[in-house]
């Protein structure tokens, strides 16, 4: 499906042209709940990489480059075993079906450099892509401020928030993942949906959003939620 100009979604990612962007997929969750006492099964790792399959099955042409637009990994201050393990496993998979992967630096990415030096790949702060600016969307620094304010960039691409909605059918209620297509400072913004599957996210409509590039009513929005395929759902102010 499009959700503006050239740009398409493809289950969990964004393709603009031959580039794939990715969002958030804090690789070692798991393992960070486990040391904070909450025991939960560790699937995620396997259940990337099924998800992963499925967005590359879908993929039409050869990829160039694939941006992974922050929050690669979860712990703040350290590298664990598992991040480690699991980020090169990731970049492996995907070296094997594009020419270049960029990592953006996201808020959890304070300790990246150690991985990416391995597989000798670029770590930017943002990503211009033609009109289309690529950033987590943690933080607006003046850089990135002013890279916005380039007349040329029409378009500002995020992560961070890994936004979600909850769908209601009586008493019954399911929080899915979704894309938000809105504006920022008359610029088009696409909000991302994490690429953690260990949980769908924060529900847009009713929890504290983090970013500051939705400080602002959200009420006209539109929501493109993922599922088995993705569906457009109006705007944030008519799922009430």
């Amino acid at each position: 499906m499009k959700i503006t100009g050239k740009i398409d979604i493809i289950d969990l990612a964004l393709k603009i042209d031959n580039i794939l962007i990715f969002a958030d997929f804090h690789v070692g969750y798991e393992e960070a709940l486990n040391k904070q006492g909450i025991l939960v099964p560790r699937f995620q790792f396997q259940d990337t990489m099924d998800r992963l399959d499925k967005v590359f099955e879908s993929v039409k042409g050869e990829v160039g480059t694939i941006i992974i637009n922050g929050d690669l990994k979860h712990e703040f201050g350290t590298i664990s075993e598992t991040e480690w393990r699991q980020a090169l496993k990731i970049f492996d998979y995907l070296a094997e079906r594009c020419k270049n992967i960029i990592l953006i630096k996201g808020n959890h990415d304070t300790v990246l450099g150690p991985i990416a030096e391995k597989r000798n790949l670029e770590i930017a702060e943002f990503v211009v892509i033609d009109d289309v600016l690529v950033c987590h969307g943690h933080k607006i620094d003046k850089d990135l401020e002013e890279a916005i304010e380039n007349k040329n960039i029409k378009t500002i691409i995020i992560g961070h928030e890994h936004p979600a909605v909850s769908l209601r059918e009586a008493v019954r209620s399911e929080k899915v993942k979704c894309y938000l297509l809105g504006k920022y400072k008359k610029k088009t913004l696409v909000v991302q949906p994490s690429f953690n599957l260990v949980t769908e996210g924060t529900d847009i409509a009713r929890e504290r959003l983090l970013s500051p590039f939705l400080k602002q009513d959200l009420s006209n929005f539109n929501v493109f939620v993922v599922s088995d395929k993705v569906y457009e759902f109006g705007m944030i102010k008519d799922l009430e």
